[in-house]
């Protein structure tokens, strides 16, 4: 009888020390990894900061853990070397892409290339320049430029072929590095030269370079043209990136006017495989605000 207590309550004692481990890693697993995504979705910095915590890293690993396998980061070039290359170290670790950067010479929208002035140009090339070494440390391909305001003292004309000899000159520094500088019409304001696709695509023409094309932002572009999938089959040549935000508000998909299922429907049935910026904000707040963007990119990224 005591040997046979014993060996119940020896099993009964084993019984329990494995139980309770199994619910305390139960508890502390993490979640797993979701689905990767149809389309190249790129979320930014502070998008999901607090689910994922302030760090940037650790922002990417979590972005990478919803499913996304690209980041945009418009201040790149503002980043300290150590932060850039530490940046690159983990979108390659993850298998990851480092979607458009900004040219940013500064006050890049009023420092216009529509000018012709040559201390404009030179801060352009200079930056240009900048940008190859930077593109380097975390395997970039596209990086946004802005060529400025309007120059109301110079016919339309005029303004064009100084953007367009810019361009040209800022081709020639990117080209060999395999870099691309994506032109970005903005609705932010009329004082802006470049404003629509059709402008755009003009010019990528005239610059004839396999470095200079459009980047689409779907939000300018619903707020300056409308007609947005015409638009794009019309410049389809000359897009090679495109960027997202609903409107009005511009914030995540499903929340204002635009169709964005339909929108990436036909982007997916024409074969894109670039990277599309989330270029947004979140239309709520906190934790359950990021979650709610994610969600709504599941809801769209169906076809």
């Amino acid at each position: 009888m005591q040997r046979r207590n014993f060996i119940q309550k020896s099993l009964v004692l084993l019984a329990a020390s494995t139980a309770i481990p199994a619910l305390s890693t139960t508890s502390a697993k993490a979640s797993p990894a979701q689905p990767v995504f149809k389309l190249n979705y790129a979320p930014h910095e502070g998008m999901f900061k607090n689910n994922a915590g302030a760090d940037f890293i650790d922002q990417i690993k979590f972005m990478h853990d919803q499913g996304f396998r690209a980041v945009e980061d418009n201040g790149l070039l503002k980043r300290s070397v150590a932060e850039q290359e530490k940046i690159g170290s983990t979108l390659a670790q993850l298998g990851m892409t480092m979607g458009v950067f900004v040219v940013d010479g500064g006050d890049n929208w009023k420092i216009s290339l529509t000018t012709g002035q040559q201390d404009f140009k030179d801060l352009f090339l200079k930056t240009c320049k900048t940008s190859v070494e930077v593109a380097k440390r975390v395997n970039a391909k596209w990086a946004t430029v802005v060529p400025g305001f309007f120059e109301r003292k110079l016919p339309m004309g005029i303004q064009t072929a100084n953007v367009i000899d810019a361009l040209r000159r800022g081709s020639d520094i990117f080209e060999p590095a395999g870099l691309i500088m994506v032109l970005e019409p903005l609705s932010d304001t009329p004082e802006l030269f470049l404003r629509n696709s059709d402008q755009s695509f003009a010019v990528c023409k005239a610059v004839k370079s396999p470095s200079c094309k459009i980047l689409y932002d779907i939000y300018h572009m619903q707020r300056n043209e409308g007609d947005i999938i015409n638009n794009i089959d019309k410049c389809w040549d000359e897009i090679a990136y495109i960027q997202i935000g609903d409107n009005p508000g511009r914030k995540e998909p499903t929340t204002g006017e635009v169709n964005y299922k339909n929108i990436f429907k036909h982007l997916y049935e024409k074969g894109y495989k670039g990277v599309m910026g989330m270029e947004h904000g979140n239309s709520k707040e906190g934790k359950d605000g990021e979650m709610a963007v994610i969600k709504a990119y599941r809801e769209v990224d169906t076809y």
